[in-house]
C-alpha cells in the first residue's frame, strides 16, 4: 500500500511543528488567546479520533471539550523534548476516552472498550452506516493494540512516529503491524480494507 497519498501525509510538516510549537510556548508564557489556533488547528482531528472509538456524536463532542480543556489547563506542562504537541495532546484525548469507559463499565478491559454499546446510532445514510458496520465487524476481532495501530494510521491520518509515542511502542512496531493487519484484511475482506481507505473521504 503506499501512504504517500494526499489523504495520507501527515498533518505535521516540519515547518507546521515548528509554527505550532511557537504557538504553545506562547501560551506558556501566558498569552493564553493564542490557544484558540491550537484549537481550529485540531479540533476536527481530536474530534474524529473520539468518535471513531465512542461511535456517539454527544459523547465525542463531551470527550472532544474535556480534552481541550485539559490540555488548556496542563499547557505549562506540556515539554516538547519529551513529545511532540501533537503525540501530547492524543495522549490526553486517548485517557479522557479510557476514563470514560472506566466511569461506564469499571470491571472491563479499559485498553479493548470498542465492543461496549453506543446509547444511540451514527447521523450517517442507511447505506454508509451497514458498510461501516462490517468494517467494525472485523476491527473487533482485532486486539486492541493492533485496532489502534489501524484506526491512528487509517483513519487518524498519524504517522508511524506519533503512534508508537502514543501507545508506548517502537515505530517499527508499529509498521510491522500495520502491514501485517492490513495485509491479512485485503486477502479476507477485501472490500474492508478498500472502504478503509476511503472512509476518511466520505465522512
Amino acid at each position: 500500500m503506499d501512504f504517500k497519498d494526499e489523504r495520507f501525509i501527515d498533518y505535521n510538516t516540519s515547518m507546521e511543528q515548528k509554527n505550532i510549537e511557537k504557538i504553545v510556548l506562547a501560551c506558556q508564557k501566558g498569552d493564553i488567546a493564542q490557544f484558540g489556533t491550537l484549537f481550529d488547528l485540531f479540533h476536527n482531528k481530536i474530534y474524529q479520533f473520539i468518535y471513531y472509538r465512542t461511535h456517539h456524536k454527544e459523547t465525542a463532542e463531551d470527550l472532544t471539550s474535556q480534552t481541550f480543556t485539559k490540555a488548556l489547563v496542563r499547557i505549562e506542562s506540556y515539554n516538547p523534548e519529551k513529545a511532540g504537541f501533537t503525540t501530547w495532546l492524543y495522549q490526553i484525548a486517548r485517557n479522557s476516552i479510557i476514563d470514560y469507559y472506566r466511569a461506564l463499565k469499571p470491571t472491563s478491559d479499559i485498553q479493548d472498550a470498542w465492543d461496549l454499546p453506543s446509547t444511540s446510532q451514527p447521523a450517517r445514510e442507511a447505506e454508509l452506516r451497514i458498510q461501516l458496520e462490517k468494517v467494525n465487524s472485523y476491527l473487533q476481532s482485532l486486539p486492541s493494540q493492533q485496532r489502534d495501530i489501524i484506526l491512528m494510521r487509517v483513519w487518524d491520518g498519524l504517522s508511524h512516529k506519533e503512534i508508537a509515542d502514543i501507545l508506548g511502542i517502537s515505530e517499527a512496531s508499529s509498521k510491522m503491524t500495520f502491514s501485517r493487519v492490513l495485509a491479512k484484511l485485503t486477502k479476507e475482506v477485501p472490500f474492508a480494507a478498500l472502504y478503509l481507505l476511503t472512509l476518511k473521504q466520505i465522512l
